[in-house]
C-alpha cells in the first residue's frame, strides 16, 4: 500500500477523495492546509503527494517548493480549479508529475497516480543499467546509440533523453506540455516545433519494428506504443 499525502482545504471534497483513494489501496494522510502538510512531510514518509493549488496559510506551489528541498525525488500532482496556462506552466516547472484541473474523474486521477508510481519503479530498475531493450532495438543511454540488428544509429543527447522519457511512459497518452517540461524544461512555441522535429526523427529510427509506434493524438499529445511479444 502506497502512502499518499493529500493537501486540500475543501473538507467535503477531501473526505470523498480520501475515501476513494483508500479503496484503491492508497494510505491517505490528509492535511487541511499547506502548513500542516509540510509538518506531516517533515515527520513521515510518503510515496506520492497531491497538492491543491489554492489553500490558506500556504498555497500548493509554495508547499511544493519547500517539500522539494527536503526530498527532490518525491512525485507530486497539483489539483486546481484555475485554468490559466500560466499556472500550469508554474506547476510543471516546479517539477510536478501532473497538473489536473477540477472537476475531474477520480478514476482518471487514480490511473495517473498508478502510472507515475509505475514509471518511478521502472526508472529505479533502470538505474545503473544503461542498456534498454525496446522491441527489436537496443538503446544505450550512455553511449547514445540505438542498435537494431546490423544498424547502429548514433543519437544526440536530446534524442536519447526523449527516447528514455517515452520508454518510461510507454503505452500511456502523454500531453505535449508534459513532454516539453520534462525533456526540454520549457513549454513555448520554439520548443514545441523542436519536439515535432525530434518526434519525426524517432519515427524513422523505429520504423523497422512494426510493434513500435509513436501515435499523435490531435490537440492532446502522443503515445509511444510498444506491443508485447
Amino acid at each position: 500500500m502506497k502512502r499518499l499525502l493529500l493537501a486540500e482545504d475543501d473538507f467535503d471534497f477531501a473526505a470523498i477523495l480520501k475515501q476513494y483513494l483508500e479503496l484503491h489501496q492508497f494510505e491517505v494522510i490528509w492535511a487541511e492546509n499547506g502548513e500542516i502538510a509540510l509538518d506531516y512531510f517533515k515527520t513521515q514518509t510518503f510515496d506520492i503527494c497531491i497538492f491543491d493549488v489554492m489553500m490558506p496559510k500556504m498555497d500548493g506551489f509554495s508547499l511544493a517548493e519547500k517539500i522539494i528541498t527536503i526530498n527532490p525525488e518525491i512525485p507530486f500532482i497539483f489539483l486546481t480549479a484555475r485554468k490559466l496556462k500560466e499556472d500550469k506552466i508554474i506547476g510543471l516547472k516546479l517539477g510536478a508529475d501532473d497538473y489536473i484541473v477540477k472537476p475531474f474523474e477520480v478514476d482518471e486521477l487514480v490511473l495517473r497516480l498508478q502510472n507515475i508510481l509505475k514509471r518511478i519503479e521502472q526508472k529505479r530498475t533502470l538505474e545503473g543499467n544503461n542498456i534498454i531493450e525496446i522491441g527489436s532495438y537496443v538503446f544505450d543511454n550512455e553511449r547514445l546509440t540505438l542498435n537494431n540488428k546490423n544498424h547502429v544509429q548514433q543519437l544526440t543527447e536530446m534524442e536519447a533523453s526523449l527516447i528514455e522519457y517515452l520508454y518510461l511512459n510507454h503505452n500511456q497518452l502523454l500531453k505535449r506540455d508534459q513532454i516539453l517540461m520534462s525533456v526540454w524544461k520549457k513549454d513555448d512555441y520554439f520548443s514545441g516545433r523542436s519536439m515535432d522535429v525530434f518526434i519525426s526523427r524517432l519515427r524513422k529510427y523505429f520504423n523497422s519494428d512494426p510493434k513500435i509506434k509513436i501515435e499523435s493524438v490531435r490537440n492532446i499529445g502522443l503515445e509511444f506504443k510498444i506491443e508485447k511479444p
